[in-house]
Parts: C-alpha cells; structure tokens; sequence
C-alpha cells in the first residue's frame, strides 16, 4: 500500500503554477537528486494534483483545480487568530526577548520614543545585519542573473507573480483573511464580490496599485518624501476616514495596539525625524541593510496616522527592485512572528527578532523566485534593445498632446526612419502599449512634468 504523499510535495508550485522539465531538482526543498524529483512529480501527476505535457526537455507540470483546492487548503489564513504559517526558528537570544513582550501590557513599563536609537545609527559604519549575513543574502538573491539589465527588469520580470505574493502576504500581516486563491480572483475581477469584505478587497487592489507604482517608477523612486508619502496615499486610499491624511504626515497622536509604547505626538518632531530617516536611508549603500533600516525605523516612528508597517514592507523592495534582486514578498512568515519583532522595536528598541525573522523570510523569498525565474524564461530582448528609443518617443508624444491617431502616426514614422524594417511594426506595438499603460503614478518615468502629463491625459482619455 502507497504511503500518502506529503502536501509539502506541492510546495513548488504554491508561487508558479507549472513546473519546467529543467527545474525539477531545485524546486524542491532541500534539493532532490533528478530521479527523485522525477518520482515525486509522478506520484503528485497519480494523485490529480498535477497535469503533464509536452515530452523529454519540453516537459511541463501544471497544477490541477485539485492541486490549487489542496494547497489553499493549507494556506488560508484563519480568521480566528489561528496561525497558517510557518514560525520561525529564532535564536535563544531572541526567544528570551519574546518572553519578555509575553507579559500583559499592563505589566510593561510606557515608553516614549527613544531618539538615540535612530542617531546612534551612522550609516555604512553601523550595521543591522552582520557582513556574513548581508553577503549571504546577496549571493542568494543575485541569483536573478540580471545585475547588469537596467533597474527594475527582474522584478518586472516576474511581475504578475510578485503583485500577487506580495499583495497579500503584506495584507495578511494586517490581519486581512483574503486567501490567495481569492486574492488572485480578486486581481482578475478587479473588485470584491462580498461587500462585507470590501475593506479587506480595498486593502489588497492598494497594495497592488502601490507595488505597481514602484514597478514603474525604479529608477526614479527612492527613499525621499515624494516616494514614500506617495506610496502611503496608495497603500491606504479609501481606508483612512479623512482623505486628506492620505501621503499626509499625521498630525495627531496615535497609540499601538497591545503595546505600551508611545510614538510621538508633536507634527514638527515628527516631520524632523521622518527627513532624518529618509536621509540616512539613502546614504546606506548596501541594499539589504538599507532595506532593514526602512522595516526599523519607519514603523518605529509612526509618521502617518495609519499603514506605517505597510509603506515599511514596500518601501524594503525598493532596493531590491533597483538592484535587481530578488523581492522579499514575506512568504510564510507568520502575523505572530513579525509582530513580536515589531513589538521588541517599540517597547526595547531590539532588533534581534525582526532581523531574525527578515533573514528568513528573505532567503525563502528568494527561494520561491529562483524556481519561478526558471519558469518564465528570459526577458524580452527587443524591449531591453528598443528601451531608451521607447521611453523617449512616448515622452515626445506626451510632450506634443498628441491623440491616439497621431500618436500611432508620428511613431510609425519615426519608425520608417530610425528603425530596422524587421523591427518596425513590434517598436510601435511596443510603444503604443507602452503609452495605454502611463498614467499618474508613473509618468515621472519619462521626464513629464505634471502639467503636461494632465494637458496629455485629458486629450487621450477623449479620443
């Protein structure tokens, strides 16, 4: 009698949905030899879990209906407290700083922000993350193979994935119940189909549109206020009860649920302190640390009125996206371990927790996406080739207000004269593609000021 086949079998296609024949041995985790890969994916094809096509090296895995059914079965997060994901394995150190934030708040001493703990932070000099570590994590997460592609490429790359990964394990962290099966259906239909969940719907389409934003806006975007206050305003749209407070510095006190700490009150400190942060931010030159320092400091700080940890989650990415490595999209990390890591933050001003939970949440990240790396293949070398003489004809087109059929008219011509015959026709596809998906969260892009973006806009929208 067959022994019954471990869900965790299917842990390779809980981020990809099909699995090449080149990939078997480092889908699974740790790697399996190829002969046992081989067995495994037939014994999961045995079960209905998965489908197989093509033959010999053009071999592909895909997940049945009863594939996706049994690993959102696993993954639900449940609305009753209950945790789904894994815990994490901290250190003794870290596990005798948890046991101090067990106690009732009550019983722990108020505290106020401690300003020393962000000026004590010299950047390049000080470190949150040992050199061992930031060099580890670098060498799993430059295994995109694109250090040399312009910023942003890899996470482009596998776009459709990330927005969906990181949407809703960041909403998940906030205590959202979506799975992400429905999550997923969200993102197809574009809206919520129970209104009582409408929030939590809202909440993740935020979190899409704010990765999105960054997507699009790599090599402009950085750790200063038009960034980060820009992507507040489209991480809590419609959440917040007074609409001004969105991208806005907060002006009231705020307090943390089940903490005794006290963030601070004053909006001039708090203005001071946020620019403090910014600008040590963008003097650290090691991407990993400079992402950790952004999960520290913002949410310590509490500058806007609400959504601080999550601009702190994305704002993480930047670096990443830039650098072309891969995202950290938190997989499997549970609510319970980045809250206690959090918790140490505010109350003890310890990092020990969050670090550890980062690192691993970091080199699982990165395991995911060498596996769907694999998958999706290489990027499209026509638009790395035609990029420059893309972005510039679209900021002329902008620049001119030019409708829909003059725009496909001067690119066509500009065509005829600058590009090789065989490239013609996919440049203007490219273009005029490029042009349908430009709207206010990434015009900067192409060098648009506002008011000829809007002048543009209002001209395209008509036509």
């Amino acid at each position: 009698m067959d022994r019954p086949i471990p869900k965790k079998w299917l842990e390779p296609f809980r981020f990809s949905t099909e699995l090449g024949a080149l990939d078997y041995e480092a889908a699974f985790t740790p790697r399996l030899p190829r002969r046992t890969a081989l067995n495994r994916l037939n014994r999961l094809r045995d079960a209905g879990w998965i489908d197989r096509h093509g033959e010999a090296r053009a071999t592909v895995y895909h997940l049945t209906d009863a594939g996706r059914a049994k690993l959102e079965t696993d993954q639900a997060p449940q609305p009753t407290g209950g945790e789904s994901q894994a815990v994490a394995r901290l250190s003794t150190a870290a596990e005798e700083l948890r046991k101090k934030l067990r106690r009732p708040p009550s019983e722990r001493p108020a505290v106020g922000y401690q300003r020393s703990f962000l000026d004590s932070y010299q950047p390049n000099e000080s470190h949150y993350l040992p050199e061992p570590v930031r060099r580890k994590l670098f060498e799993i997460g430059s295994q995109t193979g694109m250090e040399a592609e312009p910023a942003g490429t890899y996470a482009r790359h596998i776009c459709q994935r990330l927005l969906i990964d990181l949407s809703w394990n960041s909403s998940r962290l906030e205590g959202n119940t979506y799975s992400l099966l429905e999550t997923e259906q969200l993102f197809q239909a574009g809206r919520a189909g129970d209104a009582q969940l409408s929030n939590e719907a809202v909440m993740i389409l935020n979190h899409k549109a704010a990765i999105e934003f960054l997507l699009e806006s790599t090599t402009e975007a950085g750790f200063n206020r038009r960034t980060v206050l820009n992507l507040h305003a489209l991480l809590t749209a419609d959440l917040l009860r007074d609409p001004s407070a969105e991208g806005a510095l907060r002006t009231d006190p705020v307090g943390i649920g089940k903490s005794s700490y006290l963030p601070p009150a004053i909006p001039a400190l708090i203005e001071t302190l946020f620019d403090t942060i910014l600008a040590k931010a963008r003097e650290i030159r090691d991407p990993f640390e400079q992402a950790f320092f952004a999960m520290v400091h913002l949410p310590y700080l509490q500058p806007f009125i609400d959504g601080n940890k999550r601009v702190s989650r994305l704002a993480a990415n930047l670096p990443l996206f830039q650098r072309n490595l891969a995202p950290l999209s938190f997989v499997d990390v549970s609510e319970a371990d980045y809250t206690d890591g959090m918790l140490a933050i505010y109350e003890l001003n310890e990092i020990r927790i969050l670090q550890e939970v980062f690192i691993q949440a970091y080199e699982r990240s990165a395991q995911r996406y060498t596996v769907i790396r694999g998958a999706v293949g290489d990027p499209d070398p026509f638009r790395v080739k035609y990029r420059q003489a893309i972005a510039e004809q679209v900021a002329e087109i902008i620049r001119a207000r030019c409708d829909r059929r003059e725009a496909v008219a001067r690119l066509r011509q500009w065509a005829e004269e600058s590009v090789i015959e065989t490239d013609r026709k996919r440049f203007v596809a490219a273009a005029e593609e490029t042009l349908a998906g430009i709207h206010e969260g990434n015009f900067a892009r192409y060098r648009i000021r506002p008011s000829e973006f809007e002048s543009w806009k209002v001209l395209w929208t008509e036509t």
